[in-house]
């Protein structure tokens, strides 16, 4: 069971992973084999950015919303009174 919970966790983060290297190379100009059908340096540079910023913040929200939800049934996370 937990090998299965494992997996579940190292595909995101994987994910996450690969949408900040897409994000660096859009930083310096630099196009990955998806994107490098685009002919305009700047057109694909942005579109790879934009896809590897919604790539990361997806596996980094992942992974952070698992460990939050897993805290927040072990009591680690604090009740907020209204």
């Amino acid at each position: 069971m937990r090998m299965i919970a494992l997996l579940i966790l190292i595909i995101p983060g994987l994910l996450g992973v690969y949408g900040i290297k897409l994000l660096r190379d859009s930083f310096f100009l630099k196009t990955s084999v998806p994107f490098s059908w685009i002919e305009s340096v700047a057109a694909a540079s942005m579109l790879q950015g934009t896809f590897g910023l919604l790539i990361a913040m997806g596996g980094i929200g992942f992974v952070a919303g698992y460990i939050f939800n897993r805290d927040k049934k072990t009591g680690k996370v604090p009740r907020i009174d209204s």
